[in-house]
């Protein structure tokens, strides 16, 4: 078994995780987490779910579980929160330690993606098509997630 550093990238690692098989993307949020899953190809990413957590708690973990399980991915991305100066803070680390838990609890290899702007294009989108996001904010983080692991996908099969 690898140790947690060998599967998870840094900014200047390709990331590990392998061909083909499903890729569940993860942005995390304080208070709620959006899913994104790809096809077997890793051609398509398309929205699956949100996990809610409240204030101050841990991460659901078992809630994930249900959905790896289900969908069996090869690999996970992880929603890498970077400033807009390109550095990262609190939030980045948070994202870090979260993709080295996943990777001690699940033993999936891991990857981190720069979600910088993810959810401002998944408003813009649910706007371009007519929509409203009030009230709808599950649905707005399932679609960040899914712009998130889309970019990632794209950036593999060029």
């Amino acid at each position: 078994m690898a140790t947690p550093d060998e599967n998870v990238s840094t900014p200047d690692d390709p990331p590990a995780i392998p061909r083909p098989g499903r890729v569940l993307a993860i942005d995390p949020g304080m208070k709620r987490i959006g899913l994104a899953l790809s096809d077997p190809t890793q051609t398509i990413a398309q929205p699956l779910a949100t996990l809610s957590r409240r204030a101050g708690k841990r991460f659901p973990l078992l809630s994930l579980k249900t959905h790896l399980d289900e969908h069996q991915p090869v690999g996970i991305v992880v929603g890498l929160p970077i400033a807009p100066d390109g550095t990262e803070d609190e939030r980045a680390k948070s994202a870090r330690a979260l993709g080295a838990m996943l990777n001690t609890k699940t033993e999936l290899p891991i990857a981190f993606w720069d979600e910088r702007m993810t959810t401002a294009r998944a408003l813009s989108a649910v706007r371009d098509l007519g929509g409203h996001v009030r009230g709808r904010k599950a649905e707005v983080d399932r679609l960040a997630a899914t712009v998130l692991l889309q970019a990632f996908l794209d950036s593999r099969n060029r």
